[in-house]
């Protein structure tokens, strides 16, 4: 669907100048962090950098979609959290 025009205006009044900023601040800091980490270690690149231990596959489980549709959650109760603030946003 599509979003009302309000919601996208808002988006790009405060939404985007903020996750911009938060982006340019993390930008700025990041090569002082990579000189405190292993400039070489990229395990999503390199399978053999890995240090998990692998996973046996007697222990997976496969799950088909249609199981999970039939999920019975009658049981459990709605928490709903009473905060000053809204949740999600960050500081």
């Amino acid at each position: 669907g599509s979003l009302p025009k309000w919601v996208v205006n808002k988006a790009s009044q405060y939404l985007a100048p903020r996750m911009l900023k938060k982006l340019y601040k993390a930008c700025v800091k990041y090569p002082a962090w990579k000189q405190q980490h292993d400039v070489s270690l990229k395990p999503w690149l390199y399978p053999e950098q890995n240090k998990l231990p692998p996973l046996e596959l007697s222990e997976l489980v496969l799950q088909h979609a249609a199981s999970l549709e039939n999920i019975d959650e009658s049981s459990l109760s709605e928490v709903k959290e009473e905060r000053g603030d809204h949740s999600g946003s960050e500081n």
